[in-house]
């Protein structure tokens, strides 16, 4: 059965596994470690390649970050603060709405990245016309 990879990216991301039809197969955090400079968290490259390889998905989304045209990542990331708080309470709601069987993999405030990635697969899907469901 082929599989989707949807893929919210940062530190506080997550990696969703869906099915063709949209069925939610499996859901994790993103794969980071604190070992760069000042401690910050960073997404382990290794960590995050063995989650993919173990998945074995025929296609995968990711999440596509940038400024708008003529405005600096400063910008762009200072107005989209209030706005991302908002989604991302909208994108956990929508995911227990969707998956209501899965419901615990987004109840908590800092399961946003998972509902996100799972609802990116989503959009991937719907965009590409695989969806069969």
């Amino acid at each position: 059965m082929p599989r989707v990879i949807g893929v919210d990216i940062g530190a506080k991301g997550a990696l969703a596994l869906l099915s063709p039809t949209g069925e939610l197969l499996e859901v994790v955090d993103m794969p980071i470690l604190r070992d760069g400079p000042a401690n910050r968290p960073k997404v382990n490259a290794s960590l995050l390649s063995a989650i993919v390889y173990r998945w074995h998905a025929d296609q995968v989304f990711v999440e596509f970050v940038a400024a708008r045209p003529k405005e600096g990542p400063t910008g762009a990331f200072s107005f989209g603060r209030p706005r991302g708080v908002i989604a991302k309470d909208a994108a956990r709601s929508e995911a227990i709405r969707r998956w209501p069987d899965k419901a615990q993999f987004f109840a908590r405030v800092k399961d946003d990245g998972r509902a996100e990635a799972a609802l990116i697969a989503v959009a991937g899907l719907t965009r590409t016309g695989t969806r069969n469901g």
